[in-house]
């Protein structure tokens, strides 16, 4: 007998799809998580023609071993001819389990995804498309469930409409789709609820069972609610509506506190009721395709890896833009600050993935470990390299564009920064030196996020009199576009054909969209994934989140005492000029200023 299950092309390492049976493992359990084996007894009777059978075996961890104890009901083996050995009808013990009418579907598991705050933003237009697009792609298990969890009044119907205005299928494949449609709705369903309400939390709980029906029911838990309610509804979840017989895991979104205390604060609430490795905080950026590309690019090619280091990088910029500004979503945004909402998380997790040491394996816990190393190693953020920006009121073509306090949800006397510039170093042997510059602004010039890597001037340069004087200008440049436009270049010097020599700077380019004719999945499609199997390497640890907000609290403490003033700039432009002069200090361009070819 055997159990077999699909495995999708698209998730061809995904343990979701797998489950066997075979002659020395009988392991029915989680499609998640198939090392986790229950114990068994499985009963052989004796067949009516009187062919003896195993009377008895013990499964343990999926290993089949023979009863060997004595039984009072066991008769002599009886030694036959030709030395064929023969045993005696057995009574099966009762908590046996017949084969002939074993029940396999019983042992099957199932996925519960319930999304708590289903009625948000973020829920209606990241989370459910990213959960079709996995189940477009059979990345999901065979048995799954979504409910969506909210204080909005809402029947099952209603969520479908809603959730269904923000499906699309990939470009690259459309059979069916509206098919699949309708399949992955069938599988929505709504529960109104209060977030600090078990009573709810019970109800969902009695609803939950009823389509796990009997199975080892995992449940992943997505809060996408604001941070203030997020104790209460772990509280709530936990108590009530965790997995008797499966694994229990939360997906907790970002801000994580504003500072070391509140943070500290707020994983010590989480941990009263949760387990550390039942925690996954979710920071959207590190599942972008580039960012995960990161240490594929360094390790795995030859000609990288020895120039990672202070003898041969000049600088590392880390660079964030937004050519839009809160437009009417102020209240959320000025109570953190672009600092704590763009660099002390996103861009900060991309220096420790780009600066840390060669992992010991590709583990969650070994690349984990080496980030927090890096983390460690960093000096805290001092105000001197800091500056802080807010975008005015500005008029072109005209067409007048707003200023951050003209936004009705935005304080008129408000410092928020809307933009931030820093310079961080890390103190170990690698990098010591080297200044890693950080730039994040809303209502720039550009939209688009980038590292930089800039190496140092070739020494005694032969072709220096053809350079001139701008040797920042001919300067190699490896470029990781993280968006929009996903791409790879490299910015060499070149000679121009021709009979003289003038020299050019080309890029050697590796463009996604030229070069793969594949989507790019979106990054909470692999993070949820992720979740649902157990793989925590692109999410934060708890430790590796106190030692990113030890760097940046003292800094945000003390421009908040000093109500220190944003320096304003237009609505549309390249943001503050001391920017420059920060980069300047450290002899460094920001390389987004000049032209791209």
């Amino acid at each position: 007998m055997a159990a077999t299950f699909s495995q999708s092309t698209h998730c061809p390492t995904s343990s979701a799809n797998i489950n066997r049976i075979d002659q020395q493992r009988f392991c029915l359990s989680s499609l998640v998580n198939p090392k986790r084996c229950r114990t068994r007894k499985v009963s052989l009777k004796q067949t009516s023609n009187g062919s003896s059978i195993i009377k008895a075996v013990h499964l343990q961890d999926g290993a089949a071993t023979m009863k060997s104890t004595p039984d009072e009901n066991d008769g002599p083996v009886n030694i036959l001819k030709d030395g064929i050995l023969s045993v005696p009808p057995v009574t099966p013990p009762e908590d046996s389990i017949d084969i002939a009418n074993f029940d396999v579907n019983k042992d099957k598991s199932t996925v519960s995804i319930t999304v708590v705050g289903a009625s948000g933003d973020l829920a209606k237009k990241k989370i459910f498309p990213a959960l079709f697009a996995l189940y477009y792609e059979g990345c999901l298990p065979e048995h799954f469930t979504i409910f969506g969890y909210a204080r909005s009044k809402m029947s099952d119907a209603e969520l479908r409409t809603m959730v269904s205005k923000t499906l699309t299928c990939r470009i690259d494949q459309r059979e069916n789709c509206g098919e699949k449609m309708d399949q992955f709705l069938e599988r929505c369903f709504y529960h109104p609820g209060q977030y600090d309400s078990e009573e709810n939390f019970l109800e969902l709980d009695k609803k939950l069972k009823e389509h796990e029906d009997g199975r080892v029911a995992n449940r992943l838990f997505y809060l996408s609610i604001p941070p203030n309610i997020f104790i209460d509804a772990v509280k709530c979840a936990s108590s009530s509506a965790s997995s008797a017989n499966g694994w229990t895991r939360v997906i907790v979104e970002k801000p994580f506190g504003r500072d070391s205390a509140s943070s500290a604060a707020l994983t010590s609430s989480l941990k009263q009721y949760l387990d550390e490795d039942q925690i996954f905080r979710i920071d959207h950026y590190l599942g972008k395709e580039l960012v995960e590309n990161l240490s594929v690019l360094r390790f795995s090619n030859l000609i990288f890896e020895p120039l990672w280091s202070r003898q041969y990088i000049r600088n590392v910029q880390f660079i964030f833009a937004e050519d839009f500004g809160t437009e009417g979503r102020g209240g959320y945004f000025d109570n953190y600050g672009i600092i704590r909402d763009i660099m002390q998380n996103h861009l900060l997790q991309i220096l420790a993935l780009f600066a840390m040491e060669t992992p010991v394996s590709l583990d969650a816990e070994d690349i984990r470990n080496e980030k927090v190393k890096v983390l460690r190693s960093m000096r805290p953020l001092k105000l001197d390299d800091v500056v802080i920006g807010q975008y005015k009121s500005h008029t072109r073509g005209g067409v007048k564009y707003p200023a951050y306090t003209d936004d009705k949800t935005v304080p008129k006397d408000s410092l928020t920064p809307t933009f931030a510039a820093a310079a961080l170093f890390i103190d170990n042997a690698r990098w010591d030196g080297v200044p890693f510059l950080m730039k994040a602004g809303k209502a720039l010039n550009s939209r688009g996020a980038e590292i930089r890597v800039q190496f140092r001037h070739v020494p005694g340069n032969l072709y220096n009199k053809k350079i001139g004087t701008e040797l920042d200008l001919t300067t190699n440049e490896l470029v990781i576009r993280v968006q929009p436009d996903e791409a790879i270049y490299l910015k060499i010097n070149n000679k121009v054909p021709g009979l003289g020599m003038r020299l050019d700077q080309s890029n050697l380019n590796l463009l996604y969209a030229s070069r793969y004719d594949k989507e790019i999945p979106d990054a909470y499609e692999r993070l949820l994934l992720d979740a649902i199997e157990g793989e925590r390497r692109l999410f934060i640890r708890s430790d590796e989140l106190d030692a990113a907000w030890s760097l940046f609290t003292p800094v945000l403490k003390e421009l908040d005492e000093k109500k220190i003033v944003p320096e304003y700039y237009p609505y549309g432009s390249r943001g503050p000029v001391g920017s420059h002069y920060l980069a300047a200090r450290y002899k460094v361009r920001w390389g987004d200023n000049g032209s791209e070819q």
